[in-house]
């Protein structure tokens, strides 16, 4: 498969290819600049290549072509990393510059948009999962269930917005890959941010403190209500627990920690 494409789109390797759960990526040279090609039989992706056509390089990388289940886009080539501006103390930065990038992947388009996920649907995994290990996965659940009974600001999502998801391109500035084209409230964007980055010690908001000034510096980039944010931040970590789960009886604890500080949190503005 991945020669045809090369062939039919007149690509040249350049690098090995990157294997992740739900997709085969390979670096290419395409009329002399770099490019990279990405296939998958995944829905989730499949909607999220769909999503990065429509919005044309305008907060995503640019598409250069899509067809079947294959997507070429432009590469990004800087060295600059938003992980590694948080891990070096410019997390502040880092997180302002996601909202930004959000901002730009929410804005309405002329063009009418393809039909995309659902959210509600997206949740469906939390509920079971809530129901057998109960704890903080119901309060997670309940989370969900508010916010999904009376959403706000509906816009297309990235859904799975990220440090590691939004790159330095250069002069086109920093760009979004690897959405998964889901439509619902917008503050379900900003939720993965908090979970993010991490390493073998947890999450870098794993800090009740460090926690409540990302919320600051995100909810105020964002004209996010706080509260609000809080519930949507518990609803991601019982959603991602689940899936986890669905994988591997043992929850993955640096979620279900964050979970508990965005629940402490809420409960100390109540």
């Amino acid at each position: 498969m991945c020669t045809f494409y090369l062939d039919r789109w007149h690509l040249v390797p350049d690098g090995d290819s990157i294997v992740t759960n739900t997709s085969h990526l390979l670096p290419v040279i395409r009329q002399g600049h770099p490019a990279m090609l990405k296939l998958t039989v995944h829905e989730d992706e499949r909607l999220g290549a769909g999503l990065m056509a429509w919005w044309d390089g305008a907060g995503a990388a640019l598409v250069l072509a899509q067809e079947g289940d294959a997507l070429l886009m432009t590469r990004a080539m800087e060295t600059g990393s938003l992980a590694s501006w948080a891990w070096d103390g410019r997390d502040d930065e880092a997180c302002r510059i996601l909202c930004a990038n959000a901002a730009r992947l929410h804005a309405p388009r002329a063009t009418p948009l393809l039909p995309l996920m659902r959210l509600a649907e997206r949740f469906a995994a939390l509920a079971p999962m809530a129901t057998a290990y109960g704890g903080i996965m119901r309060r997670c659940d309940a989370a969900a269930r508010t916010l999904l009974a009376s959403p706000r600001d509906i816009v297309q999502l990235h859904g799975d917005l990220r440090h590691e998801n939004v790159l330095d391109f250069g002069s086109d500035g920093w760009l979004a890959i690897d959405p998964k084209g889901v439509l619902g409230e917008r503050g379900f964007d900003f939720s993965n941010i908090f979970c993010n980055p991490h390493d073998e010690e947890g999450t870098i908001c794993s800090d009740p403190d460090r926690f409540r000034h990302r919320l600051a510096v995100v909810t105020e980039a964002a004209n996010l209500e706080r509260e609000r944010q809080l519930l949507w931040i518990l609803a991601w970590c019982g959603l991602s627990t689940a899936w986890c789960l669905k994988d591997d009886p043992e929850p993955p604890f640096e979620q279900l920690e964050l979970a508990e500080i965005a629940a402490a949190e809420l409960d100390r503005l109540a």
